[in-house]
C-alpha cells in the first residue's frame, strides 16, 4: 500500500537505486527535494542535466572532462612516462588528495568480475593497452582496491603489458596508520610483511 502519491512515490523509487542509499534515506532526500523551492528545485533537475549532457571521458585516459582532455591531462608538469591505472574516477581523486603522485592516470571503469559478469572487454583495457604500446609509457602503477575483483583485474593487466617491457608496479598496502596490530586481518597482515621496508 503506497501513503504518498505516486509522483513521490517514483521519486523516492529513484533515490533509491543510488549507491549507498537506502530507503529511508531515500525518503529524506525526496521529502527535502519537494521542500524546495520551484527556483531551487530547477536548479537542483538543471545541475543533474547539464552534468549529463556535457560530461564525458577524457580521450587520453578517460577520466571526466568537460572537454576533450581533463586537467590531468592538460597539465604539462605531469609526466607522461608514468601511469596509474584506478578502477573509477573517484580512485584519481583519492590519488591527488595525497599531492605525491605526478603521473598521468588512466581509468578502467571498473574491475573484472566474473560474479557480475564483468569481463575484460566490459572496462578500458584495450585503451591501456593501445597507451604503453607506442612506447612512451615507461610504468603503470597498478592502484585497483586490494580485494579479489582487484586483485584479479591488476594481475590480468600485468600479464598483458609484460611484453611490452614496461615496468608494472603495484600499490604498497598494508597496516593502516594509527591502526592496532590485534585488528588486523590475516591477508593485510601477509602484504604487510611482503611489502616491508627497511628503516
Amino acid at each position: 500500500m503506497n501513503y504518498f502519491p505516486s509522483a513521490l512515490e517514483n521519486l523516492i523509487d529513484k533515490f533509491a537505486t543510488l549507491p549507498g542509499i537506502g530507503r529511508k534515506t531515500a525518503q529524506r532526500l525526496a521529502f527535502f527535494m519537494i521542500s524546495l523551492s520551484d527556483e531551487e528545485a530547477i536548479s537542483f533537475a538543471d545541475a543533474i542535466t547539464e552534468a549529463k549532457e556535457n560530461v564525458e571521458c577524457c580521450t587520453v585516459c578517460l577520466n571526466l572532462t568537460d572537454g576533450e582532455l581533463c586537467v590531468v591531462c592538460r597539465d604539462t608538469r605531469r609526466d607522461p612516462s608514468i601511469v596509474c591505472v584506478v578502477p573509477d574516477p573517484k580512485g584519481v581523486l583519492a590519488i591527488e588528495r595525497a599531492h605525491e603522485y605526478g603521473g598521468r592516470y588512466h581509468v578502467l571503469h571498473g574491475v573484472i568480475s566474473p560474479m557480475n559478469n564483468i569481463g575484460p572487454d566490459d572496462i578500458k583495457i584495450k585503451e591501456l593497452i593501445a597507451r604503453v604500446s607506442d612506447g612512451s609509457v615507461e610504468e603503470v602503477i597498478m592502484a585497483t582496491n586490494p580485494d579479489t575483483e582487484g586483485e584479479t583485474t591488476a594481475r590480468y593487466i600485468s600479464r598483458l603489458l609484460h611484453p611490452f617491457g614496461v615496468k608494472v608496479t603495484r600499490l604498497a598496502y598494508g597496516i593502516p596508520v594509527g591502526g592496532s596490530l590485534e585488528f588486523v586481518d590475516d591477508a593485510t597482515l601477509m602484504r604487510a610483511l611482503e611489502g616491508r621496508l627497511e628503516m
